[in-house]
């Protein structure tokens, strides 16, 4: 895990300790993790990022000419905080979406991908969205670790 990533989930959680909610970086987060699951350098990362905004319609980042849009998801570790609803995209302006979920500590749990023909096929009509239905996407945590020769 990269440094900067490791200080700040670790200020996160102090302050989540101290003050009893987390700051909001799982967006963040999550845009990275995606990024990097995809096969995108950190590097790669970081210089796509240095002239994007934090509010850009459509996509979070641009990897091998496909447009990527990341959603997260983290539970505080609190009663009644299992992540039940998961973000809905509001436009199709993307290639493929990718969701993440975390535990309470920020690691990874899971990894979900979805082409935008086959998320609008799936989801468009559903109002809610459940973490249920977005495991129905390729496991991008398998393919992490079993990557094909």
């Amino acid at each position: 895990m990269n440094r900067i990533r490791y200080n700040l989930v670790n200020v996160a959680l102090s302050w989540q300790e101290k003050f009893g909610v987390a700051p909001l970086i799982t967006s963040a987060l999550s845009e990275l993790d995606a990024a990097l699951l995809v096969g995108m350098s950190e590097s790669e990362y970081s210089n796509f990022m240095q002239s994007q905004t934090a509010v850009q319609k459509g996509y979070d980042f641009i990897f091998n000419n496909i447009r990527y849009q990341v959603k997260g998801n983290r539970p505080s570790g609190k009663a009644g905080s299992k992540v039940t609803m998961v973000p809905k995209a509001k436009n199709y302006d993307w290639d493929i979406l990718v969701w993440v979920l975390y535990n309470k500590e920020y690691e990874i749990q899971e990894a979900w991908a979805w082409p935008v023909d086959s998320y609008k096929e799936a989801f468009h009509d559903i109002n809610r969205l459940s973490p249920k239905h977005y495991r129905g996407g390729e496991n991008l945590l398998n393919k992490a670790s079993n990557p094909t020769p």
